[in-house]
């Protein structure tokens, strides 16, 4: 018998109108961006629902895009579904947090709020992320570290993509590097920093003094971490790991060869858009993937 994993996507994925059945239809998934409302001290729903241009902006959007993963997130557990693993792209950690229990809800919504705002602020003058395709990440990982300036990678999504982030000048030196290596294409980030880069440290450091005041429960279903790739066994250690998480590289492929490598073989992406179910075909294509984003969808699943 093989094993189900819930993930959950970050920033990106956005659109208005993601979560809208949900809310309508669904009582329990309505409590959570009326909670998510109280918490943030935003109108969630209006965020989400109505024409704007906040929903692109790193301090709105993760507040939006989080309450629209955990609203699906409690249909699906209504139903009596429940996962074998779980875990979370950047921001999606955050509700892989919520399915493992680790987290209240409310706490979640309280603390993605704060992490938004913080990491909006951090951002410097002239931070960049470029989408790097088709090149081998040893490569990559080399041409970071030799050149000058802060550039390094934010995210190893799949084979063929990994994203680098840093200053503007050092990630263009290394586009030009990178391109002269052989990458099919270098695709500049539509984002407001230069995130999962040394750049952040100090929104990392604002959120572990958010995180002080948030209990943390135990582990009720097994999640892993984006900047280990690995599970995490020890409730202490997850604040360290969502401060550090601000500023590190998020380890997805790994992530989900570590689930694979332990049965993992139905996976199943919560939230708006089918961004990590793109990356599993490239990471193992003989998965079985299903996507909640609409409430039909939970008949299927």
């Amino acid at each position: 018998m093989g094993k189900m994993a819930f993930m959950f996507p970050g920033q990106g994925a956005q659109y208005i109108g993601m979560g809208k059945d949900f809310y309508e239809q669904i009582p329990v998934s309505k409590e959570m961006f009326e909670l998510a409302s109280k918490a943030s001290g935003l109108d969630v729903a209006a965020l989400c629902f109505e024409e704007n241009e906040q929903i692109h902006i790193t301090e709105y959007t993760q507040i939006a895009m989080l309450a629209a993963e955990v609203a699906m997130l409690k249909a699906i557990e209504e139903k009596g579904i429940k996962p074998d693993v779980t875990a979370g792209l950047s921001l999606g950690e955050y509700g892989a947090l919520t399915a493992s229990g680790v987290m209240s809800a409310a706490d979640v919504f309280k603390i993605v709020r704060k992490r938004g705002i913080y990491m909006q602020e951090a951002v410097p003058n002239g931070g960049a992320m470029v989408a790097v395709l088709g090149l081998d990440t040893a490569v990559i990982e080399k041409i970071c570290e030799e050149t000058p300036g802060m550039v390094t990678i934010a995210n190893y999504n799949c084979p063929g993509q990994i994203v680098i982030t840093g200053e503007e000048g050092a990630a263009q030196a290394a586009v030009e590097k990178l391109t002269a290596a052989g990458a099919k294409r270098c695709v500049p980030l539509k984002v407001s920093g230069p995130f999962h880069s040394p750049l952040l440290t100090g929104a990392g450091e604002k959120l572990a003094k958010e995180l002080e005041s948030v209990e943390i429960h135990d582990i009720q279903i097994p999640y892993i971490a984006n900047v280990t790739a690995d599970y995490v066994t020890d409730k202490s250690e997850v604040k360290a790991l969502l401060e550090k998480q601000v500023s590190s590289s998020v380890r997805w492929q790994q992530t989900v060869e570590r689930m694979i490598a332990d049965g993992v073989d139905t996976f199943v992406e919560i939230g708006p858009g089918k961004t990590l179910s793109g990356f599993m075909r490239k990471i193992d294509k003989s998965m079985k993937v299903l996507n909640v984003e609409k409430v039909e969808d939970l008949d299927k699943l």
